[in-house]
C-alpha cells in the first residue's frame, strides 16, 4: 500500500563549483532558471505532492538560503545546519533523520529540474513506492531525451522497476534524476560522519530493494552556466 510522504529532505549544501562564476557569491540552489531559484522549483513540486515539511541542509553561503526560505509555509522549511562540517550526501541524511521521522520521505537534490508529463512525477513516485519491497525508489530519466546530460547513465532497469548498476565500460539507458523516496530504516546502521548516498543505493541494490520509476516528461541536468540557458529554453517552451 502506498503512503504519500509528508516530509522531504532537500540537499542544498554543495559548493556549486561547476556553476562558477554564478556561484561565486550565491549558493547554487538560489541560481535562477526561468525567473525562479532552483530551490523554489523543487519546493513548489514538493508542495504540489502534499509535502508539508522540507528539511533543507546548508553549508556554502548558508545565510542566503536560511533567509530565502524563512517565510515559506508550503512546505515549511526546517534548516539542517552543516556550516561547520562536511557530511556528504549520506551523512547529511543521517544528521537530518531526527527531523524526518520514521516514515518514508522524499529526497531531492536542490538543483534537479524537470518538466512533468501528464501527471506529476512525485505523485507517481508516491503511488509506486512499496515499503514491503523497496528501501529506495529513484526517479530515473532516459538519457536520450534529457537536457544537459552527456554521461553514460547510472542504471539499467528491469521490467518490474528493479535497478542494475552500470558496470565500468557499460552504457545504460537511465540516469538518476535527483529525486527519490527512502525508508529511514535504511540508515539504521549507517556510518558516522561524511559518506556518500551512493553507498546506501549500492546496499539496497545488493539486497534487491533498489527500484526505479521512469520519469514522465523532460529532465534537465543544470550543472553549468550553459546548462542554465538550455534549461530555461526548454522550460519556457513547455509553458508557452
Amino acid at each position: 500500500m502506498s503512503v504519500t510522504p509528508t516530509k522531504a529532505m532537500v540537499l542544498a549544501a554543495g559548493l556549486g563549483l561547476r556553476m562558477r562564476p554564478l556561484t561565486d557569491n550565491m549558493p547554487k540552489p538560489l541560481v535562477r532558471v526561468a525567473g525562479q531559484p532552483l530551490l523554489d522549483h523543487v519546493l513548489d513540486k514538493l508542495a504540489g505532492a502534499g509535502v508539508t515539511e522540507a528539511v533543507v541542509n546548508v553549508h556554502y553561503l548558508p545565510d542566503q538560503i536560511v533567509q530565502h526560505t524563512a517565510g515559506r509555509t508550503q512546505p515549511r522549511v526546517i534548516i539542517s545546519d552543516e556550516r561547520d562540517q562536511v557530511l556528504g550526501t549520506g551523512g547529511a541524511v543521517v544528521k537530518a533523520l531526527p527531523l524526518l521521522g520514521d516514515a518514508p520521505f522524499f529526497h531531492l537534490n536542490a538543483d534537479t529540474m524537470w518538466i512533468d508529463g501528464v501527471r506529476p512525477n512525485l505523485t507517481r513516485m508516491a503511488e509506486t513506492f512499496d515499503p514491503d519491497r523497496m528501501d529506495i525508489l529513484l526517479l530515473m530519466a532516459p538519457t536520450t531525451n534529457s537536457i544537459g546530460y552527456p554521461g553514460r547513465g547510472d542504471y539499467a532497469m528491469l521490467p518490474d522497476g528493479a535497478l542494475r548498476k552500470r558496470r565500468e565500460h557499460q552504457v545504460v539507458p537511465f540516469v538518476y534524476a535527483g529525486a527519490a523516496i527512502m525508508s529511514p530504516s535504511l540508515f539504521a546502521d549507517a556510518p558516522a560522519g561524511e559518506f556518500s548516498l551512493t553507498k546506501m543505493f549500492d546496499r539496497a541494490n545488493e539486497q534487491e530493494r533498489l527500484f526505479g520509476l521512469r520519469l514522465d516528461g523532460v529532465w534537465m541536468h543544470v550543472g553549468t552556466p550553459d546548462a542554465v540557458r538550455d534549461a530555461e529554453e526548454a522550460f519556457l517552451e513547455s509553458v508557452a
